[in-house]
């Protein structure tokens, strides 16, 4: 007996599996079109980062700089090779205010989404955990801002943080402020109705019979059960905070231009070059926000195939996991009818009864 549970139990203990790069895992789970726009928005993604934590090293010039040594650059000047990117209706340098709206874009996004996470994840559990009252306050509140257009709920947050005075920080503080606004009540339901379903199942009732707080039940036991869809909303909600950060400096109610530099108001401003033939001055910020929003939307996209297990098929043949189960079902079931193609039997005949 003693050998045979010495030969059972040889290598059960061994050492630890080694934890492989971060993302590999998810990268192998990818086949086809599928990794392709995974890696596709991974390299827009880095790029962008890279360009917006070098700004200040990658910038020739300062966002808001008109001259250098003295000498005014001058206004609308064609590429070349003192300006790459040329030059604004203002005298500035193109490509430095590309590199450093690239810095604003950023920082927009970062701070819009983590407050978003900090602000409606919590208020999500509390009002899916303990409903009532409590519940239906919260998704009167979270619904009525819902319905509201994101831009114009943004527009308006922002005249009433900023009042038309803006520091640097306080602009962009004041941005991110409005657009977590706008995303608070899409995190809040998304987790206020998978608390709902995940509530009563028997793990959180036994964390409930041994006593445990409700705080440690919903943060402990139903948060990471409710939070898989998370990576890939905040994913998407990034793309949006780009589109709507432009949208607010496109309007003139984002950043002070003296404060960042901001793709949105450099397009604004570039509405009269484009009917005078200059195109630099609007084309280049564009492109920059097209790409980043492709990037963004293509990892979000890719996640949530990842994710969600209906969609795991994209981009890559069906699988045939169902179908092999079938088989395997039939060929142990001797009230199938009929055998699996794999069986050597021979079929049933009177004589054999």
């Amino acid at each position: 007996m003693s050998a045979i549970v010495t030969i059972e139990t040889e290598g059960l203990a061994g050492p630890p599996p080694r934890r492989g790069f971060p993302g590999v895992t998810l990268l192998r789970s990818t086949h086809g079109l599928q990794r392709g726009m995974l890696l596709g928005g991974l390299a827009v993604i880095t790029l962008f980062v890279a360009v917006a934590v070098l700004a200040p090293l990658l910038a020739p010039y300062g966002f808001n700089a008109d001259r250098a040594g003295g000498v005014i650059f001058g206004t609308q000047q064609a590429p070349g090779a003192a300006h790459l990117f040329g030059t604004t209706v203002g005298g500035q340098d193109v490509l430095s205010r590309v590199l450093f709206g690239a810095r604003t874009a950023l920082t927009v996004i970062v701070l819009a989404v983590a407050i978003s996470l900090v602000v409606g994840v919590p208020l999500g559990l509390v009002s899916g955990y303990f409903g009532g009252v409590l519940d239906r306050i919260l998704v009167l509140i979270t619904d009525a801002l819902y319905a509201f257009p994101s831009l114009l709920l943004a527009i308006v947050v922002s005249i009433m943080i900023s009042g038309g005075r803006s520091t640097p920080f306080g602009g962009i503080l004041a941005a991110a402020i409005s657009i977590t606004v706008v995303y608070v009540p899409q995190y809040f339901r998304v987790v206020r109705n998978l608390t709902v379903s995940v509530k009563n199942e028997p793990f959180v009732e036994s964390a409930r019979i041994t006593g445990a707080r409700p705080g440690r039940i919903m943060f402990r036991h139903v948060l990471p059960n409710v939070s898989q869809t998370l990576p890939v909303l905040a994913t998407l909600n990034a793309s949006e905070a780009i589109l709507t950060l432009a949208g607010l400096g496109f309007l003139g109610f984002g950043i002070e231009p003296s404060a960042a530099a901001e793709w949105g108001y450099d397009l604004n401003k570039a509405l009269a070059d484009a009917t005078n033939g200059i195109w630099w001055t609007g084309v280049y910020p564009g492109v920059a926000i097209v790409l980043v929003v492709a990037g963004v939307t293509l990892v979000g996209e890719s996640l949530n195939d990842v994710l969600n297990p209906m969609l795991r098929t994209r981009g890559g043949g069906t699988s045939t996991a169902d179908e092999d189960e079938i088989a395997i079902a039939g060929d142990l079931d001797p009230a199938a009818g009929e055998l699996g193609s794999g069986s050597d039997a021979t079929p049933t005949t009177e004589d054999d009864r």
